[in-house]
């Protein structure tokens, strides 16, 4: 029963002496990536500076694929901008070291907070009321 075409091994016994389906415990040997550290600890240091610059910040980190992790950030006066991070984890370590509100989705009040200008508008537009074109 189970696996492929019906056939079920048994479980091979761990080297280390533990039952099957065991996890060890791995805190005391994971190793911080010092390039990774380094660059949350830059991307921190931009969001706090964007957060100084615009009276506080709160943001929302998102998944997008090989490309990385987008950091939203929408500073209490409504303006808005975005990091991209190499990684979803270096994202994550950036807005923790930074100390800003984060937010599990982008929508609601805190999507509300955005304030979007002529150049915004014109972008998300594009040719149907006039933005600049595309190619």
């Amino acid at each position: 029963m189970g696996g492929a075409g019906g056939r079920c091994h048994p479980p091979r016994p761990s080297p280390f002496g533990l039952l099957a389906g065991s996890i060890l415990f791995m805190a005391d040997t994971q190793q911080v990536d010092p390039k990774a550290e380094r660059k949350a600890t830059r991307l921190a240091q931009r969001i706090g500076s964007f957060a100084k610059a615009h009276g506080g910040a709160e943001g929302q980190v998102a998944y997008i694929g090989q490309r990385g992790a987008r950091i939203v950030l929408v500073g209490e006066d409504g303006t808005w901008g975005d990091l991209v991070a190499p990684t979803y984890a270096v994202a994550k370590a950036a807005v923790e070291k930074s100390g800003i509100t984060v937010h599990e989705t982008f929508d609601g009040e805190f999507a509300a907070r955005v304030k979007t200008g002529p150049y915004e508008w014109t972008r998300m537009a594009g040719l149907q009321i006039g933005g600049p074109k595309n190619g």
